[in-house]
């Protein structure tokens, strides 16, 4: 119906056009929407507030004008203009009904549309660093992650979803030198834990699965490990040269050969348990992209080039900086170190570099912590040449556990956290998936467990998930009965449809696409997820005031292609979040 009314408005646009009434050269962008106020029609258009500056005349002159010139539709009843100038637009209720045979017509694909043209779009997300599991912290990014990806790709999108390994760098090396430590423990050593370290248990399970599969290969003296090694922090010292100094006698006593075998073991150890919960909870990579790649084919040297040609790098004490400060920047940025060695930031660019390159636009979902960061990922591919707008970065707050009313800890390096696999067995992954995605990415979210395991209307994905289930014990129930569904004469008998739970019902069915096509374009999963709450709302008062099997047969038919219109709309949402529809509760 709205691609009807916004042809009904170019046509008469146009004939106003020819009339000298409007100018000739005119940008048109017609925005059709769904009113609020049931009084104010069932769609609203602004397009004459829209013309009033081109026009340079009154905007409700400009909305009677069109009015006068719109060709007539036996589905609008009426159209008249509100406020300062908003034309609205009623409908025959009987052309809003069309709706429950498109729906039953196109299944899974209705709402779906191809308003991007198969664009190429690359969406990046979760890339925790494999230093330890994920927790319930990187889960909001994940359910937020895989739901903007298949939103885009419903409505048109060619979507190519990434993890970025960070399987390089310091952190890394934090991490294989905690797994060579608590090896050493595991050989009989007595250790003095650095407190920089990787605490979790898990560290020492991949340590005791080194020392079952390679013996004492990889052991060496206590002495020799922290002899002149400098003090860690609770001993007057700094934690972080403390590290760092283990981390270069773990390489010199095991050589680079072992030291290899140490941290490739905790490499896959951990990034395997990272594919096994991400899959578990549904979600799904195209491609896990390792940051060591971006070394050994040379891309990130490339970029380096890249970035020096441009004029935008100079030397500094050994180092060589990112004039980032001339894109806004608060300070210029390291990208090799006195060292030689390169930054996390040179690796980033060279990512970001080489993803435009192979034909991606990019939507990267990083924690809200990262926030300082996205304006100097930018700035440096602007200085190289790319177009920094084919970049968006979507900032997800991490959430807040609560228990009982009590607030959970989350902490990777201490040990100290809850996985997400264990919320995923508190709570199961629907639960986790929907409520992840109830607020905007950007808000802070207190994730009740309570609320997300009880059965109960307070519970959002209960109710909705009842709603569907609802409609398939109704249909049980009409086989119990002996009575059978027929689809041709539901929809031949529309007409009886005419209670006003039966009308609001399908009012909102017929938002459904509008409602996916915003979420989509807004990247906010949270608009869909209010809409099947609606949608759920108004099924849910039909159903505590209505009869479906009844006497009169063609109404029992009209009313049971309604609700399983309604199930089929319940399912497509609920499944672009990632989350099951169940046939019984």
């Amino acid at each position: 119906m709205k691609t009807r009314l916004a042809s009904l408005l170019q046509q008469a646009i146009t004939s106003l056009q020819a009339q000298g009434e409007l100018p000739e050269e005119l940008t048109l962008d017609i925005q059709i929407e769904h009113t609020r106020d049931p009084s104010h029609g069932d769609y609203a258009s602004n397009i004459a507030m829209m013309l009033a500056k081109p026009a340079k005349k009154n905007p409700r002159q400009i909305a009677q004008s069109i009015i006068e010139q719109l060709p007539s539709d036996n589905d609008v009843l009426e159209v008249n203009i509100a406020g300062p100038g908003f034309i609205n637009f009623f409908i025959n209720p009987l052309s809003q009904h069309a709706v429950i045979g498109h729906i039953l017509q196109q299944g899974i694909r209705f709402g779906t549309s191809n308003i991007a043209n198969g664009k190429k779009v690359q969406v990046e997300f979760v890339s925790a660093n494999p230093t330890g599991p994920l927790h319930v912290g990187h889960g909001r990014g994940a359910a937020y992650g895989a739901t903007v990806s298949n939103l885009l790709t419903a409505i048109g999108y060619q979507v190519h979803r990434e993890y970025y390994v960070n399987d390089a760098g310091r952190q890394m090396d934090i991490l294989a030198t905690s797994v060579w430590l608590r090896y050493l423990e595991s050989c009989g050593k007595t250790i003095e834990f650095p407190s920089n370290g990787y605490k979790g248990a898990y560290i020492s399970d991949i340590a005791s699965s080194l020392k079952k599969a390679r013996g004492d290969a990889f052991n060496a003296k206590a002495n020799d490990v922290f002899n002149n090694i400098p003090a860690d922090e609770p001993a007057g010292g700094d934690k972080e040269k403390h590290i760092d100094a283990l981390i270069s006698r773990a390489k010199e006593l095991l050589g680079h050969d072992h030291y290899r075998i140490v941290f490739d073991t905790a490499l896959t150890s951990i990034l395997g348990d990272i594919r096994l919960d991400l899959e578990d909870f549904g979600v799904h990579y195209d491609d896990w992209f390792s940051e060591r790649s971006l070394m050994d084919n040379g891309a990130i040297e490339r970029a380096i080039e890249k970035l020096k040609a441009s004029g935008y790098m100079y030397q500094k004490d050994g180092a060589w900086w990112f004039k980032s400060t001339e894109f806004g920047d608060e300070k210029d940025r390291v990208v090799v170190r006195d060292n030689g060695l390169t930054t996390y930031f040179a690796s980033d660019i060279a990512y970001h570099l080489h993803t435009l390159e192979r034909g991606y636009d990019i939507i990267d979902i990083w924690g809200s912590d990262h926030h300082g960061y996205v304006p100097r990922v930018k700035a440096a591919l602007q200085a190289m040449g790319a177009d920094p707008e084919r970049m968006k970065v979507l900032l997800v707050q991490f959430a807040v556990l609560y228990k009982g009313g009590e607030k959970m800890q989350m902490s990777t390096r201490s040990g100290q956290f809850v996985t997400l696999r264990e919320l995923r067995k508190e709570i199961g992954s629907d639960a986790a998936r929907y409520f992840y995605v109830m607020r905007k990415a950007e808000q802070h979210m207190d994730f009740d467990l309570d609320l997300a395991t009880s059965q109960s209307n307070e519970n959002p994905l209960f109710y909705v998930q009842y709603a569907h289930a609802r409609v398939c014990s109704v249909m049980r129930l009409l086989t119990e009965k002996g009575l059978s569904y027929t689809e041709a004469d539901g929809l031949n008998n529309l007409d009886k449809l005419t209670q006003s739970h039966e009308t609001a019902l399908i009012d909102t069915l017929n938002r459904y696409p509008e409602k996916l096509t915003q979420a989509a374009q807004n990247f906010e999963p949270h608009q869909l997820n209010h809409y099947l709450r609606e949608l759920s709302t108004q099924f849910h008062s039909y159903y505590n005031s209505h009869k479906f099997i009844v006497d009169d047969a063609h109404l029992m038919q009209a009313r049971l292609v309604l609700i399983n219109a309604t199930k089929q709309v319940l399912s497509n949402g609920l499944g672009l979040l990632g989350v099951n529809a169940p046939e019984s509760m």
